[in-house]
């Protein structure tokens, strides 16, 4: 069939406005060709009909910072597993995350490109993907997984995998053009310390402004490739939005300034809330979260509630970011109601995780929204996420993932007879 209606719901189009009850989404094949009340739209021949029985219609939602290619383990397991698994674990952590609503994402380290190619092909079912390769980290930085026994566990470069540790401009130049090699659609930089390395704090500042200066010129170099820059103490965020970075992912400890700069440079904020919170939680329920990071993460979740509530009152542009792979995919979601207690309304979590988080990642010509000639990618809820934004953490709640005109998951049978 040439075309599929879905009517008898409640149209939440990302764009920020007041719901459309009673609305329908007609879609020819891939694109939207129009969004309106049932009776408003036209009618045509070759129709298959899909019931959101008084659900709630949604674009498909975004999620701007995950890791696709893990999910938190124990060292034993790290050391224990085959180097291939990881690529099949992939495939179970891609269908999560599609089953959460999720379908689009930007991968924020070690994403193979093979990976994203065969979910392009169609050999993989997951999310539409900008991929980062891996990330630029400084010598005894974020990335850099050297313990102070001597043993290093960073995970290993391979042919399609370029390693990402790079000292001094001429390192820098390199690495982001290996990466650019590999398939890079951007650049991610790790401007400071983390909570999960072993040696450094978030507040330490990593890479000179110089360097990321660098960096930001190199991606340019590539039809406008931008820089996202994991950056958690005010210093390094600094540096990395004077430096013409497009977005900063964490932003644990800001100050004014940061927040002024970024404001003035239309700097992006991918707060990443859920992901100290699930160290936390981790650490009461296994092993897997090592003594320094939980301690990192003590001193970090309140600080970081506070930095991003006080980014939205600035005016700062906040995308929704989960850093999925520090905690289940698909448990993603969570992430908008913590958005929501930082002072968002719901409405604004879902134009965060829709029409900024496509503007973030320089899709918004083609999704985000629910508008006409924009790709067919739709979610159906069971429950009003403007009401209840937790809802969405059950995914059972939702119903119905259309991702480029394909339907993905489909929980209840809403198709109906023309």
């Amino acid at each position: 069939m040439s075309y599929t209606l879905i009517k008898n719901g409640t149209v939440i189009d990302g764009n920020g406005g007041e719901p459309l009850k009673n609305g329908a989404v007609l879609l020819k094949e891939n694109k939207i060709v129009e969004v309106g009340r049932e009776q408003d739209l036209p009618h045509v021949d070759d129709v298959e009909v899909v019931d959101a029985n008084n659900g709630f219609i949604l674009p498909g939602l975004f999620d701007t910072h995950v890791h696709l290619m893990f999910e938190q383990e124990g060292l034993a397991k790290q050391l224990e597993n085959p180097f291939s698994m990881k690529f099949y674990k992939a495939m179970h952590y891609m269908k999560n995350t599609l089953n959460a609503g999720i379908t689009s994402v930007r991968d924020a380290g070690h994403m193979d490109i093979g990976v994203k190619q065969s979910v392009e092909q169609g050999l993989l079912e997951g999310p539409r993907m900008q991929i980062s390769i891996n990330p630029l980290t400084i010598t005894g930085g974020h990335g850099d997984n050297w313990m102070l026994s001597g043993i290093d566990k960073t995970s290993p470069g391979y042919p399609s995998m370029p390693d990402g540790l790079c000292d001094g401009p001429d390192q820098v130049h390199q690495k982001v053009r290996e990466m650019l090699r590999a398939g890079a659609d951007i650049i991610k930089v790790h401007a400071t310390g983390g909570v999960m390395s072993p040696t450094d704090h978030p507040e330490f500042t990593q890479f000179s402004q110089e360097e990321l200066e660098i960096m930001v010129r190199e991606a340019r170099f590539r039809k406008g490739v931008k820089v996202m820059a994991h950056a958690q103490g005010a210093e390094g965020v600094k540096n990395a939005v004077r430096a013409g970075i497009h977005s900063i992912e964490h932003g644990l400890y800001l100050d004014d300034e940061a927040f002024e700069l970024m404001v003035q440079h239309g700097t992006y904020l991918v707060p990443t809330l859920l992901a100290p919170v699930s160290v936390l939680e981790q650490a009461k329920q296994s092993d897997v979260i090592p003594g320094y990071a939980l301690e990192k993460a003590k001193e970090a979740v309140e600080a970081h509630h506070e930095s991003v509530v006080k980014a939205y009152k600035a005016g700062v542009k906040i995308a929704m970011g989960t850093d999925a792979g520090v905690m289940p995919h698909g448990t993603n979601l969570r992430e908008l109601d913590l958005m929501c207690k930082a002072g968002m309304s719901p409405m604004e979590a879902i134009v965060a995780t829709t029409k900024v988080a496509a503007e973030c990642m320089g899709w918004d010509d083609h999704l985000g929204t629910l508008e006409e000639g924009k790709e067919a990618d739709l979610i159906i809820t069971k429950t009003d996420p403007l009401a209840h934004i937790a809802s969405l953490e059950d995914t059972n709640n939702i119903e119905y993932v259309m991702k480029n005109g394909k339907v993905v998951k489909n929980i209840q049978k809403t198709n109906v007879p023309v």
